[in-house]
């Protein structure tokens, strides 16, 4: 295998995949060669003679499995990015064996012992470590007895095809379901540039007519400009039917396997099981802040459909209410959306609105590296200098929509910073941002804005990593601790002087008007009971699926039913509204990471709106951004999450600001 690209590290700066070497077969080829170099040096750590000490056991452990680390890195991103009928179906050959393969590392007696054994060194961070791999091997199965351990590995194996499935067939039904429009006079209120984006769509898929694809939530940008209503509901419709039939039964099945998961492990739920090691501790502590802000969010929700039914002159559908809504905004707050998103061409946000932003918090400077390639075109390739010139990393953007790229926008690694290993990060920020077809810069929306920055965020989070160990860096975090950083980020999009540097009419040059910002910045809080209300319903019904017991989950048959009653519970039931997700495209808890974790985002919001109120009271930005970098983007998972907060900014979070945000200041919180 010494011509496969994979077998050794990138000889390319910061260890970066050699992508114009690298294709499916090598991964392919590498990952059983990966798998048996792991367990063989997991085997040399059992099998050592001498006494168990923290160089010969912890990080022995830390340091092994770095050929599989380059094989499913390169996988598994790709496959987010860039699917394929062939990749997919190596990766549902690869994705059980990896969890059996990671199953047996936990479920090691003798691995356990040693790691018991293994005197701890003084420093903080490695007593943090140990703590972590002790309750990481407990939650793991290390305690059962062997037929619970194989029971265990039997559930997560299930579980990881189940996942992947999901993933792959919400992919294909988005595909498919792409609207199909016979008439440009249906798609009147699109630009010109969308419009042509659609026709080229269609040639691409072998249509003829206009194709609009499909977003990840239920409601659909075009909804807000569409002036067909029927356009409009073709939209909404079809984006609620993917996964009905070809998800159905992925999803109960894996809410009864991580019901019994949790039983078996000592947990009443999966919730309990997840929430545990969540900044929230607890899967009632998560409830009750759901529907704490439940019924006022119904209430706000409620309120602003009937404005915009006043608009409209009826009673506005769920696939009209965010067209009549866009109308109201545009009305009250003098806002045009094709006028506001000239001022917004994508590379001027991200060099000057993006990077420069980090460059006045952080003092760090972002510069294209021309020399280097990404792994599909338009992907760009950016080193990381902090304030001394020194390198911290690379940046890939990849923000042009693909149809073999599956929805939203997320961060992920190809390599992972450690002191220990001297390694670097590599990260990668991905969105789907339809490109006009003739080859000008896209345009973006204020939701696109903030989600460049929020996206950053996480990328901030990843490159500003300084830990020793590689299972404590970077975004190796909770997942109500892993959004503050990117949420915190969100809020510089709109200060005035951030705003200022990168908002530049893409034809004159002139920068923003000030009562066109102010406009911006004052709309921003418009439509918040339809946006937290949406929000909530997803949350709500993440916590219902997982709050569930091995015998509670058994005897669910109806997903809208349940849906449905868990709105009702938490009070949170508004006319025309849908959740931001229904179950069966709900990829964040179906098909990716975050099960009984959907809640994250408001409860990092809490600390994020708390500590943007702390960043706009320093003095000194730059000062207030080296505070922030000590002791939360640097940190990882070195430091205890309630602490890290409380030495930012000198006391525990307050709930008050992101009440404020969200309309619900007079909301008591249980």
């Amino acid at each position: 295998m010494t011509s496969n690209p994979l077998t050794a590290p990138s000889t390319l700066p910061y260890e970066l995949p050699d992508f114009r070497a690298i294709r499916l077969e090598h991964a392919v080829e590498a990952f059983d060669t990966a798998l048996e170099e792991h367990a063989a040096e997991i085997a040399a750590i059992v099998a050592d003679p001498a006494e168990p000490t923290w160089e010969n056991t912890v990080e022995a452990l830390e340091t092994s499995g770095a050929l599989l680390d380059r094989v499913t890195s390169w996988l598994f991103n790709l496959q987010g990015t860039d699917s394929n009928d062939e990749m997919d179906a190596a990766v549902a050959q690869i994705v059980p064996r990896l969890s059996a393969h990671s199953d047996a590392i936990y479920q090691n007696e003798g691995l356990y012992q040693r790691l018991l054994d293994a005197p701890v060194p003084a420093d903080p961070e490695s007593a943090r470590l140990h703590d972590l791999l002790v309750r990481r091997f407990t939650r793991r199965g290390a305690g059962l007895d062997a037929a619970g351990k194989a029971r265990l590995a039997e559930i997560n194996q299930r579980l990881s095809s189940l996942s992947e499935s999901f993933g792959r067939q919400l992919l294909a039904d988005t595909r498919d379901l792409a609207v199909l429009f016979d008439d440009a006079a249906d798609l009147a209120g699109l630009s010109e540039s969308r419009v042509a984006s659609a026709r080229a769509a269609a040639e691409e898929a072998g249509q003829e007519g206009w194709l609009i694809p499909l977003e990840l939530p239920t409601v659909q940008s075009d909804q807000l400009v569409l002036d067909s209503a029927e356009s409009r509901a073709r939209l909404y419709e079809a984006s609620q039917r993917r996964g009905l039939e070809s998800n159905r039964e992925n999803l109960l099945e894996q809410v009864r396997l991580r019901a019994e998961r949790a039983r078996l492990l000592g947990y009443d739920t999966h919730a309990d099981y997840v929430i545990a090691e969540e900044t929230a501790g607890t899967a009632e502590a998560a409830r009750r802040l759901l529907f704490d802000l439940a019924p006022a969010a119904a209430a706000n929700a409620d309120a602003e459909r009937k404005l915009a039914g006043e608009l409209a002159a009826a009673d506005v559908t769920a696939a009209d209410w965010p067209y009549w809504q866009a109308k109201v905004r545009e009305r009250d707050f003098s806002l045009d959306e094709d006028e506001l998103s000239a001022y917004f061409p994508l590379r001027q946000v991200l060099v000057d609105g993006v990077f420069h932003s980090a460059n006045q918090l952080y003092g760090i400077t972002v510069v294209p590296r021309e020399d280097l390639h990404g792994y599909a075109e338009g992907v760009d390739v950016w080193e990381v200098l902090d304030h001394d010139g020194a390198g911290l990393g690379l940046l890939l953007t990849d923000y042009r929509a693909r149809p073999s790229k599956r929805g939203g926008a997320w961060m992920s690694s190809f390599v992972r910073q450690s002191g220990l290993l001297d390694r670097r990060p590599v990260v990668v920020n991905v969105m789907g941002i339809t490109h006009p077809v003739d080859g000008s810069e896209p345009l973006l929306t204020i939701d696109q804005v903030t989600t460049l920055f929020h996206e950053f965020g996480h990328a901030l989070h990843g490159l500003l990593s300084d830990v020793r160990y590689p299972t404590l860096a970077g975004t190796n975090v909770p997942r109500d601790w892993v959004e503050f950083p990117s949420q915190i980020n969100e809020n510089w999009a709109f200060e005035p002087d951030i705003v200022r540097n990168y908002a530049r009419h893409v034809d004159t040059g002139e920068v923003i008007p000030r009562e066109l910002l102010d406009a911006v910045v004052a709309a921003r809080q418009f439509g918040q009971g339809f946006a937290t209300s949406e929000y909530l319903a997803a949350a709500i019904i993440d916590l219902a699926w997982h709050s569930l017991t091995e015998e509670e989950a058994g005897k669910v048959t109806s997903i809208s039913d349940f849906e449905e009653k868990a709105l009702e519970e938490a009070g949170l039931v508004v006319d025309e509204l849908a959740p931001r997700y229904r179950s069966t495209y709900f990829n964040h808890i179906f098909g990716g990471g975050y099960s009984a974790g959907y809640y994250s985002y408001l409860w990092a919001e809490a600390l994020d709106a708390d500590g943007f109120d702390w960043f706009r009271g320093e003095e000194d930005r730059r000062a207030a951004g080296e505070r922030f970098r000590e002791h939360i983007l640097s940190r990882g998972a070195s430091l205890d999450y309630t602490d890290a907060f409380r030495r930012l900014r000198g006391r525990d979070k307050d709930v008050t600001p992101l009440l404020h945000r969200r309309g619900l200041a007079g909301v008591e919180l249980g």
